[in-house]
C-alpha cells in the first residue's frame, strides 16, 4: 500500500507544479507590437499575484469609451519599482504603454503607466 501512495503523491505534486508555473507565462502578450493608450482609471486591483488596472480609453466625440484591462507585476515587485497603493487611483488620467494580447482583446501587460497630472512614470517592475 505504501508503495502505491508514494508514486501517486509524486505525480500529484508534479502536475500541480506545472499548473502553478503556467500561471506566470506571459506568452499571451505580443512583445513585437507594443501599444499606448490614454484614458481614465476605472479601478486598480492591488492584490497578488498581479496588480490589474482597468482603464477607460479616451474616446473620440460620439464614441463610447472602451474598457481595457492591464496586468502588471506583483505588489511586492511594484513597490520595489517605486509604486505605492496611491500611485495610480480611480479617476486618474493615465497613459499606459503596454504589450497587447495576441488575440486582439482589450487587454495587455503594462510596460509603463504615467500618471498625467504629475507626469510620474511607473515601470511595471519585475515579473
Amino acid at each position: 500500500m505504501k508503495h502505491r501512495i508514494l508514486p501517486a503523491a509524486i505525480l500529484g505534486l508534479g502536475l500541480s507544479a506545472g499548473t502553478a508555473s503556467a500561471h506566470h507565462s506571459f506568452a499571451m502578450f505580443d512583445k513585437d507590437h507594443p501599444g499606448s493608450l490614454t484614458g481614465t482609471v476605472k479601478q486598480v486591483n492591488w492584490s497578488n499575484p498581479h496588480i490589474a488596472l482597468m482603464v477607460y480609453r479616451d474616446a473620440k466625440p460620439g464614441e463610447t469609451p472602451e474598457l481595457w484591462t492591464f496586468e502588471s507585476g506583483s505588489p511586492g515587485n511594484l513597490i520595489r519599482a517605486g509604486w505605492t497603493r496611491q500611485s495610480i487611483q480611480s479617476g486618474d488620467k493615465v497613459q499606459v504603454r503596454y504589450l497587447p494580447l495576441r488575440d486582439g482583446g482589450n487587454a495587455g501587460e503594462v510596460v509603463t503607466a504615467t500618471e498625467l497630472a504629475t507626469g510620474k512614470v511607473f515601470s511595471a517592475g519585475e515579473k
